[in-house]
């Protein structure tokens, strides 16, 4: 009996300890795929580069300098320009270059609202973070081409107020680049809202690349986000919008 006890147990542990080599293996096969598509789409570039780019006929511009970054957004209202800056010291707005007082609540609207924006226009930057976690969900064809499948989670340290969101990425196998990424964020009511997107006109400008989008949704409610790449291939996703990046211009920094 108690020889048939400690094989179970024996067993168990290996079978656990296979477990483990395996999730930490898929790990670093996710990890490698998306170092790969950072270095495709400019790598190490973008920590030293101006970006300027126009969307939805409001001005972005982006410094980012060796760990320090500067993220603006410019507009008019109807009686002054607004200036926004989300630096390292936290988030400032200037209405005809007077810097204007907000509410705490104010702020992190405005500033989630700015650093959304910058977040999308250079993925995959950034998605080799400390507070990343990648898991690699296996091989998808689409359109004809092989894809890497990458599941993004944050943690709640460094990872934003939405740290909660989740992503996935579709990672051509060959040229490591981005066609295709979806997301799932938290509506006002608290429900879940899912995006698919597909690049087109991707080019580079300076060494660093981007991409304008077709911005889709799921027609019906009950969708997985694993599941989007499947209804878009049976072209069961309803286009809302498209996400286009004009007028883009890149120097890089010293």
């Amino acid at each position: 009996m108690l020889r048939n006890v400690l094989i179970l147990v024996a067993l168990l542990s290996f079978f656990n300890c296979k477990e483990k080599e395996n999730q930490i293996s898929m790990t670093e096969a996710a990890e490698d795929v998306i170092n790969k598509s950072i270095e495709v789409a400019g790598g190490e570039l973008f920590d030293r580069s101006d970006i300027n780019f126009d969307f939805r006929e409001i001005h972005y511009r982006a410094i980012r300098n060796q760990g320090k970054f500067q993220l603006e957004r410019h507009f008019k209202d109807s009686v002054s320009e607004i200036k926004d800056v989300l630096s390292n010291s936290g988030f400032e707005r200037f209405r005809d270059k007077e810097k204007v007082h907000l509410s705490d609540s104010l702020t992190s609207l405005y500033s989630n609202s700015v650093n959304s924006v910058h977040y999308f226009s250079v993925l995959p930057y950034s998605l080799d973070g400390k507070a990343v976690h990648k898991a690699y969900l296996g091989s998808k064809e689409i359109k004809g081409k092989d894809y890497h499948k990458i599941k993004i989670t944050f943690s709640e340290d460094g990872g934003g107020e939405d740290f909660d969101d989740e992503f996935i990425y579709w990672i051509e196998k060959e040229q490591f680049t981005v066609d295709y990424l979806a997301y799932s964020y938290k509506e006002i009511d608290g429900s879940v809202g899912l995006r698919f997107r597909e690049a087109y006109n991707t080019r580079m400008s300076n060494g660093l690349r981007f991409a304008d989008y077709n911005n889709f949704k799921p027609a019906t409610v009950g969708v997985n986000l694993e599941n989007l790449d499947d209804l878009f291939i049976a072209d069961k996703l309803q286009l809302l919008s498209k996400i286009e990046l004009k007028n883009v211009q890149v120097n890089l920094l010293n």
